[in-house]
């Protein structure tokens, strides 16, 4: 699976772009704020419906205009797919599939399978415990269709959970068979969700460890481990053991909404004792994992964004990095870069064929 052409129209500081990608490697080239990092953005915006960097689709519209336009053409199990994506102020954003619209953006998630690497992958390190439960529901999500449906369902439960639990504070007489309900249906969703998690993680860990290891050389030993008051209990008496801090504090406390994962370096922490290039390879290795895990259960391989990859790296781990890239285990690369050397380096050492496109101040070319 790849894509051979994107069409943008007033995408973030790209007012108007037509380009042709090749099958293998395809190279941006300009210096930090040109735009580079907006066309990746772009592409992965096609496979998930949303932006990686921005939540609120009025920041995704190109200063001044009222709209943008995105058009990916596809070609996907021997077959070629269009998928459009327009977005306008204060109308429904519009994605299409062969130009029959979707129900629900929920039902396109997975279709494109894409693994993105980018410096703000930082924040799954020094970021809060909700940014690393975002990782592993975003890649569950892109090989187990049911399983975003199952979380989106998980959270509307909670908040009406936490609703009621307001209420009892407001004065309302406690009603324990309507919360009995409501943990009924946490319980079942958030104990599937919990085990999918772990399995998933139970599967990722030896991947991760075998690419860190390569690009680190050998040098050290990295973890992950999930936590989860899961692991331990049953969600059921959780909950019941929690309700009264639950009523006091007025929300829930307790469940999979609460999960971490931790990242380790050794028996440490790689947020307190890890190097910006430990910290970098670590991502990177956690990526490549991600990369191989949905490849092996999607039957696809992913489209790998690599936004910047080789800032704070020494050139053996670079070196590591681009032995990895030339190997054909990947399908298509989208890289982005200020240094033309470290591009044409790339390009010599892979042998695979290949576009640059240099960018400046949102304008692509070829």
């Amino acid at each position: 699976m790849y894509i051979r052409e994107l069409s943008i129209v007033n995408y973030k500081n790209i007012e108007q772009a037509e380009l042709t990608f090749s099958p293998k490697l395809n190279c941006f080239l300009g210096n930090n704020g040109v735009g580079k990092t907006n066309l990746l953005d772009s592409i992965y915006y096609l496979s998930f419906c949303k932006s990686f960097f921005n939540a609120v689709e009025f920041h995704n519209i190109r200063h001044g205009q009222e709209f943008f336009v995105l058009q990916g053409n596809y070609f996907r199990n021997d077959a070629d797919e269009v998928i459009y994506c327009g977005v306008k102020k204060g109308k429904k954003k519009q994605f299409k599939k062969n130009k029959k619209e979707y129900k629900k953006l929920a039902e396109h998630i997975g279709l494109l399978p894409l693994v993105m690497i980018s410096p703000s992958d930082i924040n799954l390190i020094i970021g809060g415990s909700d940014e690393r439960r975002k990782f592993m529901d975003g890649v569950i999500s892109q090989y187990d269709r049911q399983y975003l449906d199952i979380l989106l369902k998980y959270n509307r439960v909670l908040l009406q959970r936490n609703n009621l639990l307001k209420q009892f504070a407001a004065g309302l007489r406690f009603d324990a068979t309507t919360l009995e309900i409501w943990d009924d249906q946490l319980v079942r969703l958030g104990t599937e969700i919990h085990h999918k998690r772990k399995e998933f993680l139970e599967r990722l860990m030896p991947v991760f460890q075998h690419y860190y290891e390569m690009i680190s050389q050998g040098k050290e030993q990295v973890k992950l481990i999930y936590e989860s008051k899961l692991n331990e209990h049953n969600l059921e008496d959780l909950l019941k053991e929690a309700l009264p801090k639950d009523r006091l504090v007025q929300h829930t406390s307790v469940g999979i909404h609460k999960d971490d994962l931790l990242l380790q370096l050794g028996e440490y922490p790689i947020r307190k004792l890890g190097s910006q290039g430990q910290k970098k390879t670590y991502l990177v290795a956690l990526k490549l994992a991600q990369f191989e895990f949905i490849k092996e259960l999607s039957g696809n391989k992913p489209i790998l964004l690599m936004d910047d990859i080789f800032d704070k790296l020494d050139a053996g781990r670079v070196e590591q990095i681009i032995k990895l890239v030339a190997e054909d285990h990947f399908g298509q690369i989208f890289l982005s870069d200020t240094n033309r050397e470290n591009l044409n380096h790339i390009v010599e050492e892979t042998g695979v064929d290949y576009q640059i496109f240099t960018i400046e101040n949102g304008t692509v070319i070829p």
